[in-house]
C-alpha cells in the first residue's frame, strides 16, 4: 500500500493551492495516503517549517514522506532536495534551512537532489513559481507510492551540505540556565524553549519550587518574575504564570488559561532569550 505522505506548507487553505497538490498525488497512485502537518505556517517563515517538522516527525511510522513546501526562493536555483533522516523518515523540500532542526536534533544519513527532468509533473516545465505541486508533491507521492526509490529521485550529495538556520545552544552558568524561545504554542500562546528538561533539572528545582524566570529581546528585559514549577496549568489559578515540560521533553511558559504571549508580548527567534534560576 506504500507509505504516508504528509504535507506542510505557509499556502493556508483559502485557495486551491494545497487540493492542487492533493491531486497530482492522487493522480499519480489513487489509493495514497495523505495527510496534513500544518498549513498555517506564517508566510515565508522557514524556521516555524523547521520547528514542526521536529515537532510531528519522529511521531510517524518509519518511511514516511514528508513534503514541506514554505519557500520563499521558488524559481531561483536553490535546490530542491530529499532528505532520509537517521530515523529513516524521508523529507521532501527547498533546500533553505527548512532541515535544521531535523538534522540537528536526529541527523540526516543521506541527501539527494531532485533531477527535475525524472521527477516533475508533466507539461510543468515553464511553471516556475509552483513546485510544491510540480515538484515536490508529484515526487513526493512517487516516492511514497513506491514507483521510484530513494535513489531515484537524484544525485546524492553530502548529507551535511544543506542549508542550516542560525541556533543557539542552551547553556549553564553560575546556577542557572539560559536558552532561547523556539517557538510558540501559537493556539494557547505558550513559549517553548530550547532547555531540555534533563539539563533544567540539573539545577535541583521540584515541582512547586518557585522559579525566577528572566526573559530578555536583544538585550532588553521584557518579564522579570518568579514563577512556580508544574506538572500540569491546574497547578497554578487562572491567570498566573507557570514553568512546565511541554510534550517534546523542553522548557516553556504559559498562563493558565491566558496567552503569555499576548500578555507580555513575547517573540521568538535567537534574539529571544530566557533565563531560569
Amino acid at each position: 500500500m506504500g507509505n504516508a505522505l504528509v504535507f506542510q506548507s505557509d499556502f493556508g487553505l483559502q485557495d486551491g493551492a494545497v487540493s492542487a497538490m492533493y491531486g497530482v498525488s492522487c493522480s499519480v497512485n489513487p489509493e495514497i495516503k495523505i495527510y496534513d502537518l500544518t498549513h498555517d505556517i506564517p508566510q515565508y517563515n522557514i524556521w516555524e517549517a523547521s520547528y514542526r517538522l521536529v515537532q510531528t516527525m519522529n511521531y510517524w511510522p518509519i518511511g514516511t514522506v514528508f513534503v514541506s513546501v514554505v519557500d520563499p526562493g521558488v524559481g531561483s536555483d536553490r535546490r530542491s532536495i530529499v532528505a532520509r533522516t537517521k530515523t529513516n523518515h524521508f523529507i521532501i523540500t527547498p533546500d533553505n534551512g527548512t532541515l535544521t532542526h531535523v538534522g540537528n536534533i536526529y541527523g540526516i544519513n543521506e541527501l539527494r537532489v531532485i533531477d527535475e527532468e525524472i521527477n516533475r509533473l508533466p507539461n510543468s516545465s515553464e511553471s516556475y513559481t509552483f513546485h510544491g505541486r510540480d515538484i515536490f508533491a508529484f515526487t513526493g507521492a512517487r516516492l511514497a507510492s513506491g514507483i521510484i526509490d530513494f535513489q531515484n529521485i537524484g544525485p546524492e550529495v553530502d548529507p551535511n551540505s544543506y542549508i542550516k538556520l542560525p541556533v543557539k545552544e542552551s547553556f549553564t552558568k553560575n546556577n542557572s540556565i539560559t536558552g532561547t524561545i523556539d517557538i510558540l504554542d501559537i493556539r494557547y500562546g505558550s513559549i517553548w524553549t530550547n532547555i531540555g528538561r534533563t539539563e533544567f533539572l540539573k539545577q535541583g528545582v521540584n515541582y512547586g519550587d518557585i522559579v525566577d524566570v528572566k526573559i530578555t529581546h536583544q538585550g532588553k528585559t521584557v518579564f522579570k518574575q518568579s514563577v512556580k514549577y508544574g506538572k500540569s496549568f491546574a497547578d497554578v489559578a487562572v491567570g498566573e504564570p507557570i514553568l512546565y515540560v511541554n510534550s517534546l521533553d523542553q522548557m516553556a511558559v504559559a498562563v493558565n488559561q491566558g496567552s503569555f504571549t499576548n500578555e507580555y508580548g513575547i517573540n521568538t527567534g535567537i534574539d529571544w532569550e530566557i533565563k531560569l534560576g
